[in-house]
């Protein structure tokens, strides 16, 4: 069983940029997905990147300003975060899929326990 750690997250301000990682305790290299959680909200999609890096997607919220990227060396996945807005924050988790680009959180297998990302207007 696979498990993923997230780090990277703070306080920041509106405006400001942070770098979400994602690492992955086992050698397989496995499709990746950012997914968010907001306080009172449903868990929604990021980001997704397949295993060779080449296939991503992307919700239409963060497009230009949210970009996956991975290092297969380390078995990690980035989520570089540019222009960060108030509506941004929230606990950020990546998840294993086999369903590549999924949106769908019924499609991701294994969680990671999320980091925080705030960012102050």
């Amino acid at each position: 069983q696979v498990q993923l750690v997230e780090s990277g997250g703070g306080l920041v301000q509106a405006g400001g940029s942070l770098r979400l990682s994602c690492a992955a305790s086992d050698r397989t290299l496995h499709n990746i997905g950012w997914f968010r959680q907001a306080p009172g909200k449903e868990r929604e999609f990021v980001a997704a990147i397949s295993v060779s890096g080449g296939t991503t997607n992307s919700a239409d919220s963060v497009k230009g300003r949210f970009t996956i990227s991975r290092d297969n060396a380390k078995n990690t996945v980035y989520l570089q975060m540019n222009s960060l807005k108030p509506e941004d924050t929230a606990v950020y988790y990546c998840a294993t899929t086999r369903s590549l680009g999924s949106i769908r959180r019924d499609d991701y297998d294994y969680w990671g326990q999320g980091t925080q990302v705030t960012v102050s207007s």
